[in-house]
């Protein structure tokens, strides 16, 4: 056979070669996979592995949904965040800080009802005092003493923790109060690290 022609044959084939990878559904092969190995054990159920309609949204789209889509699903997280009812969104940072600094929770070998950890510090700068942390997220290292800890900002602060989704759709923060991974007095320990004064993060 004429060596173009077979050269011409082999360029076919690597292409569509290629053509088929790209074809490939790699990610529905990749969920099928953790379907299939992840197994049910203590709280660690299978029920995680499943997304929800706005996470579905993210994957699919790269997290770039379009612009409407993603403010219309926004609004609608913004409006199912559960704020106190007693008004108050402070707590103690002191316990807010233990908080970030321990990783705990939603593990197979954690009792069910035992209240997790945050895990801050793993994405985020928070108290000068910790030298290691994580750069994923912003470095919140004086939050407070920058923008203030004003009712609005408190707000802010309390609802970005309990639901980032309802302030970026495809933020990569875990949705504590969404999910239950943090319950009401753990966010409100964490707004206090952030934002009271007397927070190392803001008096030093």
């Amino acid at each position: 056979m004429n060596r173009k022609i077979i050269a011409g044959l082999a360029a076919t084939l690597a292409c569509s070669a290629v053509l088929a990878d790209d074809i490939r559904n790699y990610r529905a092969e990749a969920v099928a996979m953790m379907k299939r190995d992840f197994k049910a054990k203590g709280i660690a159920t299978t029920d995680r592995l499943h997304e929800d309609g706005v996470q579905a949204i993210c994957n699919r789209s790269g997290d770039n949904p379009p612009k409407d889509v993603a403010a219309r699903l926004e609004k609608d997280q913004l409006e199912a965040i559960k704020y106190p009812a007693d008004g108050k969104l402070m707590g103690d940072w002191k316990a807010g800080e233990k908080l970030a600094q321990s990783g705990r929770g939603m593990t197979w070998s954690d009792k069910a009802g035992v209240p997790g950890g945050g895990n801050c510090y793993n994405c985020h700068q928070i108290s000068p005092t910790e030298m290691s942390f994580g750069t994923i997220g912003p470095s919140l290292y004086q939050f407070g003493k920058t923008r203030g800890n004003t009712p609005d900002m408190q707000k802010y602060v309390y609802g970005k923790i309990w639901n980032a989704k309802a302030f970026n759709l495809c933020s990569a923060m875990p949705r504590f109060g969404h999910v239950n991974a943090l319950n009401e007095q753990q966010i409100k320990n964490l707004v206090a690290l952030l934002l009271d004064p007397q927070s190392p993060v803001n008096s030093k």
